[in-house]
């Protein structure tokens, strides 16, 4: 099934996500690559993907690293001088996301974790924190490159959310208890939870974990947590306990900010370096822009 977007091509779908599909378009002018978000108001409950649209699209249009995807234009498609539809031009990259790679090993793994913590610090010092980090959040080029995705669950630091938002197996305490503010060490957790998976293959046990593991919310915190090198002998004992500090239940007892993420990010490599470990980032399939791109036929948002 296709639709029509004035001044571009739609080539193919790439993806589906909360009710929202994502598109490859080209503009008919230059025929330049975007990927499109569509999301459908269906039903009066779906205001709420409506909404994180237009939030995905008021922060992701400010950015500009080159680890976080930007967006270009909002369209609002009115029917019945009812709003039906949004559609968001964004940046396309050409890669697939690290859910889809699966865990890394220690293939690539602290560079690539080097530079997402860069991307999230960018956001930072814009004054936003992003809410949703994990694996299907973080697309890899075809050079290794991550790109951070989705921007709809983003706050400015500090803010109070009046529902619960985040992913099972990656959501930080403050995210599940209410009234508690989010900040940078909010994604700090986020990340260390994503950086647990792609070292050890693993769910990181988390206060809310997904139903293919168990059901319930436990605000103890992770009393059954394994430590990384204890799965992986191959992740230096350094790596192994920043990873653990980031997913602490008190976001005091975390790494404060992302600079102090990466330092301790680029001291696990040194010592990688000197054991010879290999940090070549890894090798993702690159079709013809317009072919599958999706490990998963095409059903992973992008």
């Amino acid at each position: 099934m296709s639709f029509l977007v004035p001044g571009y091509i739609v080539h193919e779908r790439l993806g589906v996500g909360a009710r929202a599909t994502i598109w490859l378009v080209a503009n008919q002018q230059t025929n330049e690559l975007f990927a499109l978000k569509r999301v459908i108001r269906r039903a009066t409950d779906d205001n709420r993907y409506l909404n994180q649209a237009r939030n995905d699209f008021r922060i992701s249009s400010m950015l500009d690293n080159p680890y976080l995807r930007r967006s270009f234009e909002l369209r609002r498609i009115r029917r019945l001088f009812q709003l039906r539809e949004l559609h968001i031009i964004m940046e396309y990259v050409d890669g697939r996301t690290l859910e889809e790679i699966g865990p890394l090993g220690t293939h690539g793994l602290v560079g690539i974790f080097i530079k997402v913590a860069k991307g999230l610090h960018a956001l930072h010092q814009m004054g936003y924190v992003h809410a949703d980090i994990k694996p299907n959040n973080i697309i890899l080029d075809a050079n290794g490159n991550p790109k951070i995705i989705d921007f709809g669950q983003s706050c400015p630091i500090g803010h109070i959310k009046n529902r619960i938002q985040g992913t099972p197996d990656y959501i930080a305490p403050e995210q599940v208890e209410r009234g508690m503010p989010l900040d940078q060490r909010t994604d700090v957790y986020n990340l260390g939870a994503t950086l647990y998976w792609a070292i050890t293959g693993q769910a990181f046990p988390t206060v809310m974990p997904s139903k293919k593991r168990r059901a319930g919310i436990d605000l103890a915190g992770p009393r059954d947590a394994t430590m990384p090198h204890e799965l992986n002998p191959n992740i230096p004992v350094a790596l192994s306990r920043l990873v653990m500090d980031c997913c602490r239940p008190n976001p005091k007892d975390r790494p404060a900010d992302m600079r102090e993420v990466i330092h301790r990010l680029e001291l696990g490599q040194q010592i990688m370096d000197k054991n010879e470990a290999t940090l070549t980032g890894p090798v993702v399939r690159r079709k013809s822009p317009l072919g599958q791109l999706s490990a998963s036929n095409g059903k992973t948002a992008r």
